[in-house]
């Protein structure tokens, strides 16, 4: 699970150099930032939330909103003997639970370091490095497709992604993924009393970039309306089943980037689509 939520983290260049900016950055430009970031930050990241993820939970966002629970993907007892593409993987959290439940699972991530922190958790699992945008799949592969967090919120094309989703995908397949609600591209990325006054354009969709001193995209973050991500989800061949905003429950009393108890309460943090292929 290659979940961001919220840019907290080191970037490529000292955080005090890296230069904070919106401008146009497209599918080469995003993709390299962002294999090059979670191959830098893997090590952090999985130190640090390792323990909130788990080995083998399936968990959609910082919420904790948990897929035993939720069963977006259908229900556990429907999932055995189905194949799934985990997208954006990580160290494939997910993909073990899905396996747990036995489905057969694939995790795909863009970053080497991520996959292997996924072999060092273990499982035996299939893990393959390859870019979201281009799956390299037969038609047909899979019945079920899935990304907690990863990939759709740092490509500069998601139709593109979408439809390869759906070629991959049996007639009839689901795909459900997650990625910050697009309303908080609107308030300031900080858990306290400060990010909760309006400070940009919700209809901006101007990139957020974090550069060099020579102008090089170490890190890349695309932003759609929900109006938008809904087009996106038809014009890449899917019918829209569900949004799913999680409420932030009483339970979970930690802040992650952007995320906090105070801010959840008040605005949603997640949004979860859930999508079914529409067939030719």
């Amino acid at each position: 699970m290659n979940q961001e939520y919220g840019r907290e983290d080191g970037p490529e260049v000292p955080e005090d150099e890296a230069e904070a900016t919106r401008r146009d950055a497209g599918d080469a430009e995003s993709s390299r930032a962002s294999r090059g970031w979670w191959d830098r930050n893997a090590d952090e990241y999985q130190t640090e939330h390792g323990a909130f993820l788990g080995d083998d939970r399936f968990v959609w966002g910082p919420e904790g909103l948990d897929e035993e629970d939720a069963e977006l993907l259908g229900p556990a007892g429907s999932l055995r003997g189905l194949d799934v593409l985990e997208i954006g993987a990580g160290a494939a959290q997910c993909a073990r639970w899905l396996a747990a439940r036995g489905a057969r699972p694939v995790a795909l991530d863009l970053s080497h370091r991520q996959l292997q922190h996924a072999l060092r958790i273990g499982g035996g699992l299939p893990l393959v490095e390859a870019d979201a945008g281009a799956l390299p799949f037969r038609d047909g592969s899979f019945d079920l497709a899935c990304s907690a967090y990863g990939a759709v919120p740092f490509v500069a094309d998601p139709v593109r992604v979408f439809r390869e989703v759906r070629r991959v995908l049996r007639p009839g397949g689901r795909w459900v993924f997650s990625v910050t609600h697009p309303i908080r591209w609107a308030f300031p990325d900080e858990p306290g009393p400060e990010g909760l006054s309006v400070a940009a354009s919700y209809f901006d969709r101007t990139p957020y970039v974090e550069q060099d001193e020579k102008g090089r995209a170490v890190y890349v973050e695309h932003h759609r309306t929900l109006g938008d991500r809904v087009r996106d989800v038809v014009a890449g061949g899917f019918r829209l089943v569900d949004l799913v905003e999680p409420e932030w429950p009483d339970w979970n009393s930690q802040e992650w980037g952007g995320w906090s108890p105070l801010r959840g309460n008040l605005i949603p943090g997640t949004a979860i689509f859930v999508c079914e292929r529409l067939d030719d």
